[in-house]
């Protein structure tokens, strides 16, 4: 069985883009759109330096201050200088940057109390204290119109905090196990109870947030306001799904179509639907994505030709994301199945004229989960000559440059390889020959998410070839081109395949297609060990034989 696709690492492949891992949860790590990083102004390395101080201030002297941060005079000229956009987005950063700290202070703790290490359980309380509360006062220096509840909450959980360190301090002061085994559970309790208030106050905080920025894109008609709010908007997503899900509850979507329904807005297009992509790795943007027609909308996009490749590679990726075959809530997207041929037409076109390696990866992505998200898609493809589009793309090494683009493609190959008609289609654009050369896939370095793409290439690939090889067309050119003694090769030498089970079972699949049409093609001993006994026998042979180097 083919595999699915894997929806993250077409991202990782392009630059300054992040990584979907086979869940979105992870990613969302991912795959994945550029992370549009404020910058200071000419700042020094001093300046630098008394930013970063705020983080790194001792926990004793913020104790003597009773956690009170030192404020900054209104008229100092010599302040590090931001810009206006930098402001809001070093904010949140600096917000999620404390709010990663203390949970990870918290866990900690927990850590230490079941080792009975009271000492370090108080010194790290009094600590999570202190960032606590200046976590509480730098969101308050900065934020407007914060809610009563808001306000509860803060006061809950600093009150909490101080009756948490009161009482790790008393356990300092104590060696008596029973006393200390008796106020153990107590300080569970109030560790969990700290814990509760900390997450509620945190859901609050992005949420106000993301209603703050999600009113300025709604109301504002300033080009550079908005997108100075997509752009925050958009680094929120890259902070994970917790965040997407409240920006997907609060109407993130709906107002970002809005924006992509507005001609004034035309330049802010691809910012915009990259931030859209990142909502939909969670189900609430999904959701929120078919109520208010954006399938249609994306169609739109992709089939004007007013548009730039900019916003229709954008569009794609959308489209890639919401069609990934990993999430396990895209069946509810009925509207696509209507718009399902333009929108495979439109990423056709896309491919073919694709000025870059990164347009190409996108709408190739985008081809490759449609057709796991319906059949039909393959059918679509063949009447549209796409075989003979993406194997003459593949012949561009500036377009098909990486792993990550030949997997897409190969991928496409492997699903429209299960229609009868595709096996004339691969013979005249010399398929055979790239699935060939497909099979040699190798990664350029250790990095895993490239090492990982190579095993799916030289999977599919296999994979591809054992279907095609129904046709004795398709077998002869294989084994003219020496495909038998490469499967062989890479059943036999675990390295070739690089310790792949899943390589190892499509070769062995597509070794012993190719044995019926071409017996003569094999050794005997390939023959007895390869091909002869059950499938599952000839790979438990394989996973335990030692590599020769004879």
């Amino acid at each position: 069985m083919l595999p699915k696709q894997d929806s993250s690492l077409w991202r990782s492949a392009c630059k300054n883009r992040i990584n979907m891992a086979f869940k979105c949860e992870d990613h969302l790590d991912s795959l994945p759109l550029p992370v549009q990083r404020m910058h200071l102004i000419q700042v020094d390395s001093v300046q630098r330096w008394m930013e970063d101080l705020k983080l790194m201030t001792d926990c004793e002297c913020m104790c003597i201050l009773q956690s009170k941060p030192i404020s900054a005079e209104r008229d100092e000229q010599n302040e590090l200088m931001l810009s206006s956009q930098y402001s809001t987005c070093d904010n949140l950063q600096l917000l999620l940057k404390r709010a990663w700290i203390i949970s990870t202070e918290l866990t900690r703790i927990a850590q230490k109390l079941e080792k009975n290490r009271w000492q370090r359980v108080h010194s790290m309380t009094v600590r999570v204290n202190c960032h606590v509360r200046s976590m509480i006062n730098e969101y308050n220096a900065f934020t407007r119109n914060s809610s009563e509840e808001m306000h509860q909450f803060e006061k809950l959980l600093v009150d909490k905090c101080s009756e948490f360190t009161a009482f790790t301090e008393r356990c300092i002061q104590t060696e008596d196990e029973q006393i200390l085994k008796s106020m153990k559970s107590s300080i569970h309790e109030t560790l969990t109870t700290v814990a509760q208030y900390f997450g509620q106050l945190i859901e609050l905080v992005l949420t106000h947030e993301a209603q703050n920025l999600l009113r300025q894109i709604e109301l504002s008609d300033s080009v550079y306001i908005t997108e100075s709010a997509i752009s925050s908007l958009f680094s929120l997503t890259q902070e994970g799904a917790r965040l997407c899900r409240i920006i997907a509850k609060e109407g993130g979507v709906a107002a970002l179509f809005k924006i992509c329904r507005q001609d004034c807005f035309r330049c802010l297009y691809p910012q915009t639907l990259r931030t859209l992509a990142s909502i939909c790795c969670v189900e609430e943007g999904m959701h929120q994505l078919e109520k208010v027609d954006g399938i249609l909308c994306l169609a739109d996009i992709l089939t004007d030709n007013t548009h730039s490749e900019a916003t229709h590679a954008e569009a794609a990726a959308v489209i890639a994301q919401i069609t990934s075959p990993h999430l396990t809530f895209t069946q509810h997207l009925s509207s696509f199945l209507e718009n399902m041929e333009e929108i495979v037409t439109a990423l056709v076109k896309l491919c073919q004229e694709a000025s870059s390696g990164e347009v190409f990866l996108l709408a190739s992505a985008a081809l490759a989960n449609i057709t796991f998200f319906d059949t039909m898609a393959c059918e679509i493809l063949l009447q549209l000559n796409a075989m003979k589009i993406l194997l003459a793309a593949c012949s561009d090494k500036h377009i098909v440059d990486t792993p990550y683009s030949r997997d897409q493609v190969v991928t496409i190959l492997a699903n429209m390889s299960v229609l009868d008609q595709c096996a004339s289609e691969i013979i005249q654009g010399n398929g055979v020959q790239l699935l060939m050369e497909m099979l040699f896939e190798r990664p350029s370095s250790g990095n895993s998410a490239e090492v990982a793409a190579c095993e799916r290439v030289q999977q599919k690939s296999a994979v591809t070839l054992a279907r095609l090889s129904r046709d004795p067309e398709v077998a002869e050119a294989a084994v003219k081109l020496s495909c038998i003694p490469r499967l062989i090769k890479l059943c036999r030498s675990p390295t070739e395949r690089n310790n792949s089970d899943s390589v190892l079972v499509a070769c062995l699949a597509a070794l012993r297609r190719l044995a019926i049409m071409s017996p003569d093609g094999l050794e005997d001993s390939d023959f007895q060990q390869l091909v002869k006994p059950r499938l599952v026998d000839s790979f438990l042979l394989c996973t335990n034989m030692e590599e020769s180097f004879v």
